[in-house]
């Protein structure tokens, strides 16, 4: 059984039709890439996938199971993790600061930044993304910017990442790395 299915997505803005009854079919463990020329709709078909935009017609499915997702949060709880190509982290702030913003482990009110560390730490060593915890965000490349990302959906439990022009800005040795990060999520049973 896939893990995602689209089912006849269709999408249409004032004078476009972006998605016309598009059909994508994910297993764990697999890789897919939309191929195509810009403006033909991968990024409204992810966005409508993460709960950004809201379809027009057709059907989505988890694991078999019909969903309506109307927002990035109802994504994340259904394990949907999404990387935008514009990189939504806080410069200033540290990798593990961005990872757990918003779901910050705490006792009794008060933020345990060692916990969000060891996890962070745990989570970068199961899928070969090694950052520092502690570096600021505004020294790391973009391949490690990038690194950030892919680890703050996982810290939030997604088991599909959806990945919005992965190599669009980095350069050739981070494109190879990307492949291995990507090879290795697979491995672990992530779509």
């Amino acid at each position: 059984m896939p893990i995602l299915e689209l089912r006849d997505i269709t999408k249409i803005f004032p004078g476009v039709v972006a998605n016309d009854r598009v059909s994508l079919s994910l297993d764990r463990g697999e890789i897919v890439a939309l191929l195509g020329e810009n403006g033909a709709g991968k990024s409204t078909l992810m966005n409508i996938a993460y709960g950004l935009l809201a379809p027009d017609g057709g059907e989505m499915l988890i694991d078999g199971r019909p969903v309506r997702i109307r927002s990035p949060r109802q994504a994340i709880a259904l394990g949907i993790g999404m990387v935008h190509h514009h990189f939504m982290l806080v410069e200033t702030l540290t990798v593990t600061e961005n990872i757990v913003l918003g779901r910050e482990p705490a006792r009794a009110g008060v933020i345990d930044f060692g916990a969000a560390r060891a996890r962070v730490r745990e989570l970068s060593e199961r899928y070969g993304l090694e950052v520092d915890p502690d570096a600021r965000i505004r020294d790391l490349s973009v391949g490690l910017q990038q690194r950030v990302e892919i680890l703050k959906a996982l810290y939030q439990g997604a088991r599909i990442l959806i990945l919005d022009e992965p190599t669009a800005v980095l350069t050739p040795g981070e494109v190879t790395e990307l492949f291995r990060v990507i090879r290795s999520l697979v491995a672990n049973g992530l779509a």
